[in-house]
């Protein structure tokens, strides 16, 4: 485990993350974090995201150009991601309803964590582009 103390700031980002069921960005934690605590730091709210990541509490979600988006795994509430190429909306889908498939492991390796994302067009997007087109 990397994060030794649980500090005032670590709990609040926590909160912060517990209470949303978007997928937030670190600025976004940061407004959130300011209520409460008016002196935190972005970098503080930046390496605190990162040590839960490690720890496996909070799952990223990465895109080339775009800001890392975090998700607090809440335990027991296995879930996978749609993310709208249009838009950038990220949706939850239930691991439970994805059926992921077998694959060729080496010998005796051990999963730990399955992140599987969906990339596509939601919707709105498409009709939008349909009108467009």
């Amino acid at each position: 485990m990397t994060m030794v103390r649980n500090t005032r700031q670590r709990q609040a980002v926590v909160q912060a993350l517990r209470e949303t069921h978007t997928h937030p960005d670190a600025a976004w934690i940061h407004a959130q974090v300011r209520a409460e605590l008016p002196n935190i730091s972005l970098g503080t709210v930046y390496r605190t995201l990162d040590a839960l990541a490690r720890d496996g509490l909070v799952m990223t979600i990465e895109r080339a150009g775009q800001a890392t988006r975090y998700d607090y795994k809440h335990v027991g509430h296995g879930h996978h991601h749609v993310v709208c190429r249009g838009c950038g909306a990220i949706y939850d889908i239930a691991a439970e309803d994805v059926e992921v498939p077998a694959l060729g492991l080496p010998a005796g390796f051990q999963v730990q964590d399955v992140r599987l994302e969906y990339h596509g067009v939601c919707q709105s997007c498409a009709q939008q582009s349909e009108k467009r087109g």
